[in-house]
């Protein structure tokens, strides 16, 4: 298989073609790499990982862009712990250095932002300074000194940053470096200086990467394809190898983009740029490769050397050892929600199918895949077969005890199945395969199509862990006479003949939350021929997509689609053939055509008809309306506590 193949770069060779690139984790304590970082990035060696960059390091004190951003100055001793627990592993470890320059924040180091131009930033408007000659001097000797201090600590190299968030692709563009000096008619002046500095200073031994943004999607004044090609054919002799990634200011989002935009990106961008360099360096493909066969299928057809894997190695950091042992790998859904953390809520990165992720110091690994663990063989009883008790009876199972899963309907999966029929969610059913798969590999007895009864529950003689889902909410809102109310799952659960006698025409979609839930449901109607209105009482649909970095695709997928968005409304009556909404401020009342409704407001949970026992441990939509993500750390906790013989669930450290 050629994606195991070694791969040399500069004097050094990769046990394989896999990188796990530099991101966001917020594992930082203050501003040091920490003992959390170390675990994680052990796990990812110790799984297989060919080569692995650290999370990029700020290389000046003018770059503080989110609040647990490591820095240079402080990363040596975290560098050093790093290197020291990967030496069992065969991985190539570099560490990542940056400088956001004007696309940073100002928020923490109460000091101006660095840039070339005095571009605004795009989300806070906050307009940089532009920097002087003594600034540039200072940031290029931050990048040599930076990299001198990662390889006395014990690192393999560096890979410097010239992609997304970076001072250099700023330098770089037309659409940042609008300068009149010698650094704005040679816009490579910085990026030479840089590498060459580095290189320099690093000497002909430790490797030196470079992550070259080849399309800003910014074709009047941006970096192109085109463009791209001749920067890198000037750069690569300063360095031993290039990953290539799109997206710049104005699309942030692209360069780790969700479901919405498929899978394998940037191939062919790639192979424009290898074929550029003429193959002097490795050239890494990035941009969601996520499933090893499409990642060997690239080497393959030439678009590239290695792949960057990198969420698909958060959601099952045994990636490479699982395909090299011929198992199927947990599978990444593309959703951004638990990876995507560079937002000021400061998450620890995870991974909603893997709520271990990120948690490496303080979650137990599960036993290794392909036999259960001997055990203690304690009976488990599991009520439902969704995510959180699929989560927990493998876990459970994994640990050695004899686990049952009841499930009222005739599949196992659960909300997962029906989510995956919404547009850029498809992969969620993977994930449902996956843990159906699992499960039943560690000797999960599933029982579908029987409901659970409250004598069996009460009398169960080990842990019961109920996973029960969740129903519609009740609502105050008054419904007409022979008015159509769907709820999400009526919607995505129909299909061919049952769906167009389910949903008429024109349908309204009440959007109170402002998560995915009703956009999905909104895009899957428009695309089936409906007249569609979506009602929010936001200023803005999806809302809470800006977390994932959806907030602008989904908006414009929207109005391609034709759906037409009500804003700051709120729902007072559903007739039978219109809906009455009241504007938050106005408080004027509008008539809006709709022959049904999907109300997709917060589900509440089954409490079942053992509710008043106290039996069980719930998890999931059982507790409060759930995500996935949530769902399935829950069903992992619960797994672990009925492991233990525990009938109650300890808070999740």
């Amino acid at each position: 298989m050629n994606l195991l193949q070694p791969l040399d770069i500069g004097e050094w060779t990769a046990p394989n073609r896999v990188l796990f690139g530099p991101h966001e984790t917020n594992l930082a304590q203050g501003r040091a790499i920490s003992e959390r970082h170390v675990a994680y990035y052990a796990e990812r060696a110790q799984g297989g990982c060919g080569t692995i960059v650290v999370e990029a390091a700020s290389v000046h004190p003018s770059d503080w862009p989110y609040e647990r951003c490591p820095d240079a100055e402080l990363a040596p001793d975290g560098w050093a712990a790093i290197a020291r627990a990967c030496q069992g592993a065969d991985a190539i470890v570099l560490a990542g250095l940056s400088h956001s320059g004007g696309q940073g924040s100002s928020a923490f180091s109460q000091r101006e932002l660095w840039a070339p131009s005095d571009e605004p930033e795009v989300d806070t408007r906050e307009v940089p300074k532009i920097m002087e000659l003594e600034d540039i001097a200072a940031v290029v000797e931050g990048f040599a000194t930076a990299a001198a201090r990662a390889t006395d600590a014990g690192l393999a190299g560096v890979e410097i940053n010239a992609g997304q968030h970076s001072l250099i692709r700023q330098f770089l563009s037309g659409l940042t470096n609008r300068r009149d000096d010698d650094y704005g008619s040679d816009r490579l002046r910085f990026a030479r200086e840089v590498l060459g500095a580095v290189r320099e200073g690093l000497g002909a031994g430790p490797i030196l990467g470079l992550r070259l943004s080849c399309d800003e999607l910014a074709p009047w004044a941006g970096i192109t394809p085109e463009g791209a090609a001749g920067i890198a054919t000037e750069l690569v002799s300063l360095v031993d190898y290039l990953v290539v990634v799109r997206g710049a200011i104005f699309s942030v989002a692209e360069t780790r983009p969700t479901g919405h935009h498929g899978t394998n990106i940037n191939l062919d961008l790639t192979a424009t740029i290898r074929a550029a360099v003429d193959e002097a360096v490795p050239v890494f493909a990035q941009g969601s490769i996520v499933d090893p066969q499409a990642a060997e299928a690239a080497i393959e057809a030439g678009s590239c050397d290695g792949v960057e894997m990198t969420r698909a190695q958060i959601a099952d950091s045994d990636l490479v050892a699982k395909i090299a042992r011929g198992r199927t790998p947990r599978p990444c859904v593309l959703c951004n929600q638990r990876c995507r953390v560079r937002d000021n809520r400061n998450p620890i990165v995870s991974c909603i199918g893997e709520p271990r992720a990120g948690y490496e110091t303080t979650d137990p690994p599960a036993p290794a895949d392909g036999q259960p663990s001997s055990g203690n063989r304690r009976p488990v009883l599991v009520v439902g077969a969704g995510p959180a008790g699929l989560e927990a009876a493998r876990v459970a199972a994994r640990y050695g005890c004899s686990v049952t899963v009841i499930e009222a309907a005739a599949t196992a999966g659960g909300l997962l199945r029906a989510v995956a029929r919404a547009p850029g969610h498809q992969r969620f059913g993977l994930l449902a395969d996956w843990l159906v798969d699992d499960a039943t590999e560690a000797g999960v007895r599933l029982r579908l199509g029987e409901t659970a009864t409250a004598e069996l529950v009460d009398g169960w003689l080990g842990p019961v862990v109920l996973a029960t889902g969740a129903g519609p909410t009740p609502s105050d809102v008054p419904v007409a006479d022979g008015a159509t109310v769907l709820t999400p799952l009526d919607v995505l659960s129909a299909d061919g003949d049952a769906f167009d006698a389910l949903v008429p025409a024109a349908v309204a979609v009440w959007d109170p939350i402002g998560n995915s839930v009703a956009v999905a449901i909104a895009e899957l109607l428009a695309t089936r021929g409906r007249t569609v209105t979506f009602v929010t009482p936001d200023p803005i649909a999806g809302t809470l997509l800006s977390l994932t970095g959806d907030l602008a695709g989904c908006n414009v997928r929207l109005q391609q689609a034709g759906v037409a968005i009500e804003r700051r409304q709120q729902l007072r009556a559903i007739g039978r053939s219109s809906i009455t909404v009241e504007h938050q401020f106005s408080a004027v009342t509008t008539q809006i055509t709709a022959e049904a409704l999907v109300d997709c407001s917060p589900r509440s949970a089954d409490r079942g008809p053992w509710s008043e026992t106290g039996v069980g441990i719930r998890v999931g939509d059982a507790v409060a309306a759930r995500t996935v993500g949530e769902a399935i750390r829950e069903g992992r906790a619960a797994g672990l506590a009925a492991s233990a013989g525990s009938r109650v669930m300890e808070p999740t450290p």
